[in-house]
């Protein structure tokens, strides 16, 4: 990766991070393949119109991309959601949007953790999945330790060698296509088979946002962004546009190739997990079939990094507003991160993952819960892009500033509605407990580091 030039932020922080830096972090968390898992259920659930379901979470989640590119650069802090909220909405608000998002954040690197222990045990059967998931969390954390530098040319490297795995997938998918034809309709994964739902299809967009979650982290590093503001908009809106594009690619191609009907995956439930592997198996080979499960287990890790990245930054923009206990709101001098609150983050991580490495639902306690953190932050982060623009500035902006914020909590409410019991209820209760410690600490809060009491904005003003 090419050199930056690193400068000191009043904050301790240090800028060394390009806009190709922020996108391999965007990318990591999200994970190219992050399709795999949730193939077969998507397949199922709309009928077979997987692409078309990707195409629709992409256009989704571009909403809520917009919305952080609009918000980053009027608050350009560190804190992503956090900080937007308390610009925008007010104290109350912003510390409810970095509860919820801490949720998020702090769970969705346990999943990939625990997905990482699984498929290296299922490799190692000889080292149990617990260890497994454990020793990967280790690894991580001290790549994190040494410095956000260090850890964006590791992640690189891995994240080329998952895009590597995706295109032997997809070149091999091609040639066999080519030699023994389509097992289904070639428009089948855009028109279904059989009759198209729109039902179907936006049920299993509900899921399919899944695969998304984690191209927000990249707005936790804008005060270690080399163009702050301006690259870390430009990074958002890129990764989640080449996310959307390798989501459909590989879908697409999977679904052409698959075995067996949507009407079949939905009647067995059982198969639905396993669908993109076995899809590999029968329509390619085993030896594509060890790649993409090995390709898998050690992206799923470093997705962990860089999710386990975004916590600590998260919990240190919190503390350091006095949020959370301030110890955690310190920067270590040498390495220029967030030390003590990445290891909060990753003490917080582990307990989750290995708790669940060692349940045999434990992979589906945590996904169940994954989602509901996040979109509630998002909500809060249209409602953040009215508020500022809107209401405290006036903006004229109609499209930017008012209709697609509020396009996309009308989206993000509906797949809120969609989402498990489970999943509602865990939301509600992390709320609750939120509720509680902000009535405890009072709505209002300390000034930040801009010196913009309550607003976290540092005292900048709207781009319109």
């Amino acid at each position: 990766m090419s050199p930056v030039n690193e400068q000191a932020t009043p904050s301790g922080l240090r800028r060394s991070l390009g806009v190709r830096d922020l996108m391999v972090y965007g990318l990591l968390f999200i994970a190219p393949m992050a399709p795999v898992g949730v193939f077969g259920v998507l397949d199922a659930k709309s009928h077979g119109a997987v692409a078309t379901v990707y195409l629709a979470a992409t256009v989704a989640m571009g909403l809520t991309a917009f919305s952080y590119a609009q918000m980053v650069r009027a608050v350009p802090q560190t804190g992503s959601v956090f900080a937007y909220a308390r610009a925008g909405l007010g104290e109350g608000p912003g510390f409810i949007a970095g509860w919820m998002a801490m949720l998020d954040y702090l769970l969705i690197p346990a999943v990939a953790y625990l997905f990482s222990g699984i498929a290296l045990h299922s490799l190692v059967p000889g080292v149990s999945r617990w260890l497994w998931t454990a020793i990967a969390v280790v690894v991580t954390t001290a790549l994190n330790l040494v410095g956000v530098r260090t850890a964006a040319v590791v992640g690189f490297a891995v994240l080329a060698m998952e895009i590597a795995v995706l295109l032997a997938f997809m070149a091999a998918a091609v040639v066999a296509l080519a030699q023994d034809g389509a097992r289904r309709g070639w428009d089948t994964p855009f028109t279904a088979v059989g009759d198209f739902s729109l039902t179907a299809v936006v049920s299993a967009v509900s899921v399919a946002v899944l695969s998304y979650l984690g191209f927000d982290a990249i707005a936790t590093f804008v005060e270690e962004a080399v163009g702050a503001s301006a690259a870390v908009a430009r990074a958002v809106l890129w990764c989640l546009a080449l996310a959307g594009v390798l989501f459909v690619a590989q879908t697409y191609l999977a679904a052409v190739l698959e075995p067996m009907s949507p009407q079949q995956l939905a009647a067995d439930p059982a198969a639905q997990g396993s669908a993109f592997y076995d899809t590999v198996e029968s329509g390619v080979g085993h030896w594509l079939h060890v790649l993409v499960a090995a390709g898998k287990a050690i992206g799923a890790a470093f997705a962990a990094l860089a999710g386990q990245a975004a916590a600590g930054r998260l919990v240190f923009a919190m503390s350091r507003d006095g949020r959370l206990p301030r110890v955690l709101g310190t920067v270590d001098p040498a390495s220029a991160v967030p030390r003590r609150a990445l290891l909060a983050a990753a003490v917080i991580t582990m307990a989750a993952a290995v708790w669940a490495a060692n349940r045999d639902d434990g992979l589906d306690q945590l996904t169940s819960v994954v989602n509901v953190g996040a979109l509630t932050a998002f909500a809060l982060l249209h409602a953040s892009v009215i508020g500022w623009y809107t209401v405290r500035h006036g903006s004229r902006d109609r499209l930017r500033h008012l209709v697609v914020p509020a396009l996309g909590i009308a989206v993000i409410g509906a797949v809120v509605y969609e989402a498990s019991t489970t999943a509602q209820l865990v939301g509600l209760t992390w709320l609750a407990v939120g509720l509680v410690v902000l009535g405890v600490q009072g709505s209002t809060g300390s000034t930040g580091p801009g010196g913009s009491h309550g607003s976290g904005a540092g005292g900048v003003g709207p781009r319109r």
